[in-house]
């Protein structure tokens, strides 16, 4: 199941836009070239798509968040964005390159996506991403275990929106299914958060809504203070909340049918 997270474009823009500046990198990984046909697999607001077609690629920027797709055709109306699932796009349209940045961990039926990457793919085009691997947040998510469960009683293992796989896993994912992996690496990224102590409660807001469906906008301020209280001895630094993010980033290629050794 993917997550219901609800999407505030605005604010994703406006308080979490580190999301699309450390996604820089993972345009160097792609190197677009001019005439290539580039999907960008959960666009968010369309900065990265952006930042592709300046190479003269030619892009389609897709999410699930029609509140995210909107705010994409606002800021970039020449470039073309659509609103589907990664877990059960099915497309006509064969690109030269699927990219996809901070998006792969939101969809938890990850089986289902390599299959709507690879089906997205021409025969040798290149899968290119970064995503949370095996214990990214592990402090956040901490923090939100121990207040809802000691506070509410609430188990919160069914509401965890996100799939941080080993880099082994996901290898071995994308070589089953016809996938040459041909870089992966798994690294430490420790994540300034912006708006100095305000950091992690807007984060909590943009990103964690699936711990929360039964409170209010003033139950969670509550809330995020107690969790903040929990993590801020390994968290907050200087003023600032640093957010414990664990990234993969992977490079692979789509195998010619009946390819031999």
């Amino acid at each position: 199941m993917s997550s219901v997270n609800v999407w505030n474009a605005e604010m994703y823009d406006n308080k979490l836009g580190f999301v699309a500046n450390y996604g820089k990198g993972i345009v160097e990984l792609l190197q677009p070239q001019k005439g290539e046909k580039i999907l960008d697999f959960g666009c968010g607001t369309g900065d990265l798509s952006y930042e592709i077609s300046k190479s003269g690629a030619l892009m389609t920027g897709m999410d699930s968040s029609e509140a995210m797709i909107t705010k994409a055709r606002e800021k970039y109306p020449q470039i073309s964005f659509i609103i589907d699932n990664g877990e059960t796009l099915r497309t006509n349209e064969k690109y030269d390159a699927v990219f996809s940045n901070a998006a792969l961990h939101w969809m938890k039926s990850a089986e289902k996506v390599v299959e709507s990457i690879e089906m997205a793919l021409r025969e040798g085009g290149r899968f290119v991403a970064e995503f949370g691997g095996k214990g990214n947040v592990q402090t956040i998510i901490r923090g939100i275990t121990e207040v809802l469960n000691q506070d509410f009683g609430i188990n919160v293992e069914n509401r965890n929106p996100w799939y941080f796989p080993s880099i082994g896993e996901y290898s071995t994912l994308l070589e089953r299914h016809g996938f040459k992996v041909s870089y992966a690496h798994h690294f430490n990224r420790p994540t300034p958060l912006p708006d100095g102590e305000k950091g992690l409660s807007h984060w909590l807001n943009g990103f964690a809504d699936d711990f929360f469906p039964e409170f209010t906008e003033k139950e969670r301020v509550v809330i995020y203070e107690k969790i903040k209280n929990k993590v801020q001895h390994d968290l907050f630094k200087n003023g600032i909340w640093v957010a414990d993010y664990e990234r993969i980033r992977i490079v692979a290629s789509k195998k010619a049918n009946g390819s031999a050794f």
